[in-house]
């Protein structure tokens, strides 16, 4: 007889989820009018909190990490907001390089109207008491970026790709916090300069591979040597 117990449970976990999901985006529509001035504190999520309608209870559980959940949603929504505008955009004909460009872009211009709240998520998650919370929210948004651009790599590149990414976004996020020119161009400009010396890392690595490939493995070779074989 088919177990009817999960079923059941499965409608109303759906709409908790649901409950949870539209208690955080209220408060956080609430909370980034006010981020440039209070900053990202847990007074901050009280209020919008109170503001939105949102029981402190539901607060409670929509937020559990407290502000540094509410910060760690923005960023998330961000990501959101990147996959999306890159879903509509035609990026099947832009070489790899071109795609990677964009979406460090995209994922840059999707907040523009919250320049400074971004700023303040980053210097927060940059400080020792945030915990993993940074990391981890840098990963989730080269990973959403390589994933948005079609990157289907599995094996030892997954990695690299990813963390070569942080690198590069990482500083151009940095560059344009202070970027005052018109259109952000110098950050446009700084992020080409950027994903140009990545393609060159590439290049270099590529050509030594195959400069290389006539060498013996040398870990097979250790293995000969060890144990007397060849």
């Amino acid at each position: 007889m088919p177990d009817r117990s999960h079923a059941k449970k499965m409608p109303g976990s759906r709409a908790r989820i649901d409950h949870v999901e539209t208690a955080r985006a209220k408060v956080l529509a609430a909370a980034l009018p006010n981020v440039a001035f209070d900053g990202w504190t847990q007074r901050l999520l009280s209020e919008a909190a109170k503001e939105a309608g949102v029981s402190h209870g539901e607060m409670r559980l929509a937020f559990p990490g407290g502000v540094l959940d509410l910060v760690d949603c923005f960023l998330a929504d961000g990501d959101r907001r990147m996959q999306e505008a890159l879903a509509a955009a035609n990026i099947a004909h832009l070489k790899i390089r071109e795609r990677i460009t964009l979406a460090v872009r995209t994922r840059v211009e999707v907040d523009v109207a919250h320049r400074e709240a971004v700023r303040r998520a980053v210097t927060l998650f940059a400080l020792p008491t945030s915990g993993a919370y940074g990391p981890r929210s840098l990963y989730r948004t080269v990973d959403a970026i390589w994933r948005a651009v079609g990157d289907t790599s599995t094996d030892f590149n997954f990695y690299t790709k990813r963390a070569i990414l942080a690198g590069v976004y990482s500083a151009v996020t940095l560059h344009w916090f202070a970027d005052q020119s018109d259109g952000d161009a110098d950050t446009w400009a700084f992020l080409d300069r950027r994903i140009a010396d990545v393609m060159r890392i590439e290049k270099v690595k590529a050509s030594v591979k195959k400069a290389t490939n006539w060498l013996p493995d040398p870990v097979g070779l250790l293995g000969r040597l060890r144990y007397g074989r060849g």
